[in-house]
């Protein structure tokens, strides 16, 4: 399978998890190291958008920067919301796991499946 693009945190258990996955199944992904190459917010919007999910599934909620920021506050924008997570990569829900068949936040691994 070509076209499958993973945000990938190489910290993150559940991350590497997903990139063990889409391995083990014989896709050899692009890999974006979204803390060193952050995506843009047009970037952002249009994983969002094919996601069929708003931006809040893919904000961390346990990141300390997210309470910091009030992030939880329905005052936010959809808009807003996506600048923020644009601002701070750190915010990114991750992996994000994007092919053909559409975007998915991977939480738990196993999500992935459904878009392969």
């Amino acid at each position: 399978m070509t076209g499958v693009r993973i945000y990938h945190n190489p910290g993150c258990g559940t991350s590497r998890n997903v990139l063990a996955l889409l391995r083990e199944r014989g896709v050899e992904p692009a890999v974006v190291l979204y803390l060193k190459t952050r995506p843009g917010e047009e970037e952002l919007a249009g994983l969002v958008e094919r996601s069929g999910l708003g931006v809040r599934a893919f904000l961390r909620s346990r990141e300390k920067l997210y309470a910091e920021l009030d992030l939880g506050n329905a005052k936010w924008s959809e808009a807003e919301l996506l600048g923020k997570l644009a601002e701070n990569p750190a915010l990114l829900n991750r992996p994000v796991v994007e092919t053909a068949k559409g975007v998915r936040v991977c939480r738990p691994a196993e999500t992935v499946l459904e878009i392969l």
